[in-house]
């Protein structure tokens, strides 16, 4: 299903955007929030007329990459954005570069040295988050942890990162369980990390889908502290958990709790700008984590496109290269998400301090 936000069908000077979101499958809590801020977007950039395609990947990577594949080929788009699951953007990310063409994945995807040459990502990396993480795990006094994770890419990711922190604050992970986006519980591995006793888990899920480990750890007795990952970092994991995630500790960027950041932050107007916007196009109380990247998407283009522009005309492979260079040589932009500064070679751009822990109080989030 195409949901086209302004008219397709590019003439030479028009700004052509391919997205891909999950709007339907298990990141549908993901997507359909960035598709909602990508409706806000602006019809012009620079001047230049917009032309922005949203594809629905159903949460699957075949799917995210035959999209991709209709961007570059059919609709020749200036960049594409997505998906929002990570398995789904590394899928797109082949694609985006053997066209040649920059994508702004919308999740943490990891790609190998060399491999992300066209790919900027909108979140934080894993490695940020988890440095929060476990810091704040330090200051709890956790000294064992489990670990709980997709059998995909993304917690394959987390435990990546995670291990090496962990060790080296001389906390030790005592039980590593995984379980797939597409199970409706988590009952075996629930019991076995009981049994390991931790001081804290980690749950690496996203969306709605965050919520089912939890309640499975809880409905297996678990006592200790729970923490989860910026992929959860949506009102959908109260919603779906309920009394069961109260308490739980979510690492966030800073979009998602505005009005908390010190007047200091340097985030904190941007913030307020996305979720005032946001939150009066689709209701008070649902800001999200993953549609601050769609805001932060526009924040970045509306800076490299003019950069571009003085190089190439859009619709052009001159136009894409010179769109690369562009996030590249940007240098320091505020986002809502935190201060990015991508260059030639770092496309992730976050610094540590960009993770902020957030803790679930009556069901808000409430700043660590």
């Amino acid at each position: 299903m195409a949901a086209t936000l302004a008219v397709s069908g590019a003439a030479l000077a028009d700004i052509t955007i391919g997205v891909s979101l999950s709007l339907t499958g298990p990141g549908s809590g993901l997507g359909i929030p960035m598709q909602n801020q990508f409706k806000l977007f602006p019809s012009t950039i620079a001047g230049e007329k917009v032309n922005l395609i949203v594809l629905d990947d159903a949460s699957d990577p075949g799917k995210g990459a035959q999209n991709a594949r209709r961007f570059t080929t059919d609709d020749k788009v200036d960049v594409i954005i997505g998906s929002c699951l990570t398995p789904v953007a590394a899928a797109m990310a082949d694609v985006a570069t053997g066209a040649k063409t920059v994508q702004l994945a919308g999740s943490p995807v990891g790609l190998p040295p060399g491999k992300d040459e066209w790919v900027f990502r909108l979140p934080q990396s894993n490695t940020v988050m988890g440095h929060a993480v476990v810091e704040h795990m330090v200051k709890q006094g956790v000294k064992t942890i489990g670990f709980l994770g997709y059998t995909d890419v993304y917690g394959e990711q987390w435990l990546k990162e995670l291990t090496p922190q962990a060790e080296k604050a001389g906390i030790k992970i005592v039980a590593v369980e995984r379980f797939a986006r597409t199970d409706i519980g988590v009952t075996a591995q629930a019991l076995k990390l009981v049994a390991a006793n931790p001081d804290a888990i980690l749950v690496v899920a996203s969306g709605s889908g965050a919520a089912m480990p939890q309640l499975g750890l809880v409905e297996r007795g678990y006592k200790g502290k729970v923490y989860q990952t910026h992929a959860a970092a949506s009102r959908d994991l109260m919603r779906v958990g309920g009394k069961a995630v109260e308490g739980t500790y979510v690492v966030s960027g800073p979009a998602v709790i505005a009005e908390q950041l010190l007047d200091s932050h340097p985030s904190k107007k941007v913030a307020i700008d996305f979720v005032q916007k946001y939150e009066k196009a689709v209701g008070a109380g649902l800001r999200n984590q993953f549609a601050g990247h769609s805001y932060d998407a526009q924040i970045a283009l509306e800076k490299a496109v003019p950069l571009a522009l003085k190089k190439a005309k859009p619709g052009t492979p001159e136009f894409r290269l010179a769109l690369r260079d562009a996030f590249e040589t940007m240098g320091r932009t505020v986002f809502a998400h935190g201060v990015m500064n991508w260059s030639k070679t770092d496309h992730w751009g976050y610094t540590l301090e960009t993770g902020v822990m957030l803790k679930v109080v009556n069901g808000e989030f409430k700043v660590e």
